[in-house]
């Protein structure tokens, strides 16, 4: 789908119209990123704990948290620019018929 950055959701194959928004906008995958080096963080803190090295949990946690937040911090912003460019092209397209108009 060429120009996904400008209008990531689907108007015209789907009458859902974030169906594989996170696949189809790339902007999502920082975060995506985020998160999965989250869950590699949490795993080190498990591990950590399991052999004994309690100095390390605390770090450990206080960065897997800060990661996983950014994480969810980025997607979230990216849904709410794909949200804002949708509001967008509702008002400039509508006069035409479209399944999700209100």
């Amino acid at each position: 789908m060429k120009g996904a950055h400008h209008d990531p959701a689907d108007h015209s194959r789907t009458c859902q119209p974030h169906a594989g928004e996170s696949m189809i906008d790339t902007l999502w995958f920082p975060g995506l990123l985020l998160i999965a080096l989250g869950v590699v963080g949490l795993a080190a803190i498990v591990a950590s704990a399991a052999y004994g090295e309690t100095h390390l949990v605390l770090p450990l946690s206080l960065v897997t948290g800060a990661v996983v937040t950014a994480g969810g911090g980025l997607i979230a912003l990216e849904h709410r620019r794909v949200l804002r460019i949708e509001r967008s092209w509702r008002t400039e397209h509508s006069d035409a018929t479209h399944p999700h108009a209100v």
